[in-house]
């Protein structure tokens, strides 16, 4: 975890603007191959690129990154900005029953905890996701999350730990925070000082691609 980190910039990260905005979804299929096993990804506005090109986005690039590396795997982005723990827990089976993905990766609950979401709650909607996941006979990834301190030490002691713990119950594989590079150089980000720089895309993918490489053997 980071030992210090910009309230400011982790609100405006997760929060994710207001309205929905919805991402592209199936990035780079004609480049992976329709047939090819699917990944889809679940997240919000940090996945759907929000700001800069849908090509430029950590998830455009992981569709590159496992072709480079001779994976056979077709990328659906389905995230949308704004987007929590129970609106994509309501997308998610007509997702599931139209992608019929072999991995699904979950990069949500950070709105949750900036709308105090009680933790219960946050737990269950996150043990569901995985658990839908894997009735379809999908690998599923939890992407951790952090708050800033001002939410309380409980409550953000208990947010942080709640990603690590459905993970392990639920035998799904942890993702480390995706934003841990950058969350505290003003630099990576876009003029809304909110939603980071298609420059630093690419850094983002390294952070999470470790845990995720294991996924595509």
């Amino acid at each position: 975890m980071l030992k210090r980190f910009s309230t400011q910039v982790l609100i405006g990260c997760l929060l994710l603007c207001a309205a929905p905005f919805a991402a592209a979804a199936d990035a780079a299929n004609t480049a992976a191959g329709g047939d090819a096993p699917v990944w889809l990804v679940l997240g919000d506005s940090i996945s759907a690129a929000y700001g800069i090109p849908q090509s430029r986005g950590w998830v455009a690039l992981l569709q590159q990154r496992l072709r480079d590396r001779g994976y056979n795997a077709r990328v659906v982005n389905a995230s949308v900005s704004g987007e929590t723990t129970a609106g994509g827990l309501a997308r998610l089976p007509a997702l599931l029953a139209r992608h019929r993905p072999k991995v699904v990766l979950i990069e949500l609950g950070g709105n949750d905890g900036l709308r105090a979401l009680p933790i219960a709650r946050l737990r269950d909607n996150l043990t569901q996701l995985v658990g839908l996941s894997r009735q379809a006979g999908a690998r599923a990834a939890v992407f951790e999350m952090l708050l800033p301190s001002n939410y309380g030490p409980d409550y953000v002691a208990q947010f942080t730990a709640s990603f690590g713990l459905v993970a392990k119950a639920q035998r799904a594989t942890l993702v480390p925070f995706l934003l841990a590079p950058i969350a505290t150089d003003p630099a990576a980000f876009q003029d809304d000082g909110i939603h980071p720089t298609a420059a630093v895309q690419e850094r983002l993918l390294d952070t999470v691609w470790p845990a995720l490489e294991p996924l595509a053997r």
